[in-house]
């Protein structure tokens, strides 16, 4: 090999490990500039998938009542509903119109039970997939770009925290959280940390409840833990009756925290109920008050969500009714009524 064979080699040499080496800064850089924790990115959607579904017209709602519902949202001027045993999320501009007059923003899920959003992404559990779907709203079509996969064991329960401008989403048999973050001009998201309630691996535990730096874990083990939001280390154990062990959300409204309960300890159905409490150490000693009452009862209650001055509660097993709404004024309970 002669000198000038030689030098043109080393040159490439050069310039391949100078461009290297600057993809490997680029990344780390990135990686800094949005979280300490980075975890990864999804794979993003195929686009000539997104190309067929921007000139897709939006399929109407095929059902004209609901299989389980769980979750109710709105975003912009836009209401979400979670249609659980539909296998689907359907979502419509009001309350007021029949359900087949709803558009579904997606059927590809089995058992999905929440909807979160920040106005830009739209992220769903897809539950007995173990999968995080990620959406966007372009030309007026909700398009899937992003699924996260492998993400606990049935995520049950995800929200979206602004003063932490993350999106938590809860693993209800693995006792992990897994936080999903993007950067404010980048509507791609990320995976940026996994925390973990060593206490709730294994256990049953359909929703948690983010209040100041706390982080509160509804019963799935009879007890209630609170755990600080940063770290999750847990700071309180509040232990529950093994009546209302099998919890489904806790709701801070107004003095009171509003507890839905799907079963007992033995996961019979027949203690489903709504109960409130100022003071959850009081809960096992009686220190509560049963609610159930007021929405006739006999099923079984499931999220309740505030959507601008209105409480709004998803429930099962009672036919004729899934969707309630109500008003709370000065701690009493008025306004009720069925929405679907």
């Amino acid at each position: 090999m002669n000198k000038r064979t030689s030098h043109r080699y080393s040159m490439i040499f050069i310039a391949a490990l100078t461009v290297i080496s600057a993809a490997v800064l680029i990344f780390f850089l990135y990686r800094n500039k949005t979280s300490s924790e980075f975890i990864a990115f999804s794979e993003p959607v195929d686009e000539t998938s997104l190309t067929a579904s921007v000139l897709e017209e939006p399929r109407l709602n095929a059902f004209f009542d609901l299989s389980v519902p769980t979750w109710l949202t709105k975003v912009n001027d836009t209401y979400f509903l979670v249609d659980c045993y539909h296998n689907q999320v359907i979502y419509h501009d009001n309350l007021s119109d029949p359900l087949w007059q709803w558009s579904v923003m997606t059927d590809d899920i089995n058992r999905g039970h929440t909807l979160a959003s920040d106005g830009l992404v739209y992220l769903i559990d897809d539950t007995e997939n173990n999968r995080i779907l990620i959406f966007e709203k372009k030309n007026g079509r909700f398009l899937h770009t992003q699924t996260f996969q492998d993400i606990g064991n049935r995520p049950h329960y995800i929200i979206y925290d602004e003063k932490t401008k993350t999106f938590y989403a809860w693993s209800s048999m693995s006792g992990e959280m897994y936080l999903f973050r993007h950067e404010p001009d980048d509507s791609r998201m990320y995976l940026a940390a996994v925390r973990k309630i060593d206490a709730l691996e294994n256990v049953y535990v359909r929703s948690f409840t983010i209040q100041d730096d706390s982080v509160y874990f509804v019963s799935g083990n009879s007890s209630i833990i609170r755990a600080d939001l940063k770290t999750f280390q847990v700071l309180d154990t509040w232990p529950v009756p093994d009546s209302m062990a099998g919890m489904i959300q806790l709701t801070p409204i107004q003095d009171y925290f509003y507890i839905t309960v799907s079963t007992d300890i033995t996961g019979n159905q027949d203690y489903a109920t709504i109960l409130r409490t100022k003071d959850l150490s009081g809960l096992m000693d009686g220190r509560f008050e049963d609610i159930y009452e007021y929405f006739i009862g006999g099923g079984t209650p499931y999220y309740i969500t505030q959507i601008d001055n209105g409480w709004y509660l998803t429930e099962h097993r009672l036919p004729g009714h899934s969707l309630w709404r109500f008003q709370v004024t000065d701690n009493e309970i008025t306004d009720v009524e069925a929405v679907y």
